[in-house]
Order: C-alpha cells, then structure tokens, then sequence
C-alpha cells in the first residue's frame, strides 16, 4: 500500500533512498527479516557514520549517513510488502531518528570549533524543521483517498497495538516518542493550528516542503562533510531553520481554510 494516493504523489526531495529501500526491501520479503531488523540496521548505519565524523573520516561519514536514508527506507516498505504494519517500528523508528540527529551534531560540535549552545540551537531547528514537514505531510496522508493512515495528526494517547506487537510495547515507545517530540510538535501546531483544515496540499508546495524531510537534511550534511565544510554545518542550519516562517507564510496566504 502506497502512503499517498497517486493524484497526491509529489517530489519528495527528501526521499531519494526510496529506489534503494524498495530494492532492500524486496530482497528480504520471504526472508525471516522484520521491517525492526531494518530499522535496527539503519540504527548501525548511523553510528557508524558517527564514528567516522570523530575520526575525521568525512567521505565514509558521508557514505554512512546516505546509507542509514537509504536504508531507513526499506523498513516502511517492508512492512507493507509483508502486510505488518506495526506502532513499534513507527515510533522507534522516530526515535531512532532523533537520537542520531543529536548524536551527528554532537560529533560535528567536537570535531569542529562550534559551540556546544549553538549546536543545540542547530539541533533544535532541525528538529523543528522536520516536524514541520511530518506534519503537513501527515496531514496529506490522512486526507489522501487509499493513503497510510498510521501516523496520526494529533496524537494524545497511545494507539492500541496491531497484530503481531505487544500493547506494553507500544506504551513505552510511545511514551518515549511524546517526550522526544512532544515539544517540537506543541511548537509547530502553535505556528500553524490550522492547517489540518485545508483539504490538501498540492505536489509543488510538497516539493518545497521536502527540503526539511530528514532525507534531505542528512544529505546537506553528507555533502558537507567531504567538502570540509564542518564548521559552517551547525551556522546553516540554524539560518535554514528561517525557512519554517515562509512556508508556514506560504500554507496561510495561498491555502486558506
């Protein structure tokens, strides 16, 4: 099952792992891999290229950090070639995800002659950079006729679990997932409460949003990196983070409710 209807099928800047993902992921549908396995190796991926940064192995780090987009792919598209979608590997997923993010940045601050504050600046606007997208995006999704309606827009209390994972499970990764993004996500619903209302989004604004998919974000820092560009990372996207005023600007003027 595709997350979008084909009508609302856009660009996604973000998402160019996904050739790679869907290939992963057909190499281990009659295999006893589970979409966790993948999750758990694009977990691998990402330390790895940690690794790299502080051992000033910026082409590998690069590699790495590609890959784990890559690979992060394959665990959704697994989990729809096999029919078990699962709260478990979505939130840990999600967890998973910011972790890394924190821990790149944390490696860049102590290669690199940043700030520790302005890295947590840096790591915040990240953040709210891709809660920005996951949320207009999410928003598309449960719009979009025949879409992925596992991730909900508004999440105030734990899902019941889907077959196949424990109810405990999806308790403590939720309640994991809430305190992580809990914040970013009040912040994002504040500068823009009612976006859930518009009835959709159309591909080209999509596009443009694509730029704060975590995809794209990672890749930025992966070209970055081999250019021996480490010290101006943390500064762009801090700066980068302005964006989220345009495009919430955009979402008002253009797309009322």
């Amino acid at each position: 099952m595709s997350k979008l209807a084909a009508q609302d099928k856009f660009l996604d800047l973000s998402d160019y792992g996904r050739p790679f993902g869907k290939f992963f992921a057909n190499q281990l549908k009659n295999t006893r891999f589970t979409p966790i396995h993948v999750t758990l190796l694009f977990g691998l991926s990402g330390l790895i290229a940690m690794f790299c940064i502080l051992q000033n192995q910026y082409f590998y780090a690069a590699f790495f950090i590609v890959l784990k987009s890559a690979i992060d792919a394959a665990d959704g598209e697994l989990a729809r070639l096999k029919n078990t979608p699962s709260y478990v590997g979505r939130y840990l997923d999600s967890v998973f995800d910011i972790t890394l993010n924190f821990m790149f940045l944390m490696a860049i601050c102590y290669v690199s002659k940043t700030s520790i504050w302005l890295t947590l600046l840096a790591f915040i606007g990240i953040q709210l950079q891709g809660t920005l997208y996951n949320y207009y995006y999410v928003i598309l999704r449960n719009k979009s006729v025949g879409g992925d309606s596992t991730s909900k827009i508004f999440e105030y209390k734990s899902p019941r679990a889907l077959p196949g994972e424990t109810q405990k499970s999806v308790d403590i990764l939720f309640l994991i997932y809430t305190v992580v993004y809990g914040t970013f996500d009040k912040i994002i619903h504040t500068l823009d409460q009612d976006a859930y209302k518009v009835k959709t989004f159309p591909n080209w604004f999509m596009t443009l949003l694509s730029i704060y998919g975590l995809g794209f974000q990672l890749l930025i820092i992966a070209i970055m990196l081999p250019l021996n560009l480490i010290e101006y990372i943390v500064p762009f996207f801090i700066v980068y983070t302005l964006m989220i005023f345009v495009i919430i600007g955009i979402r008002k003027v253009v797309f009322k409710v």
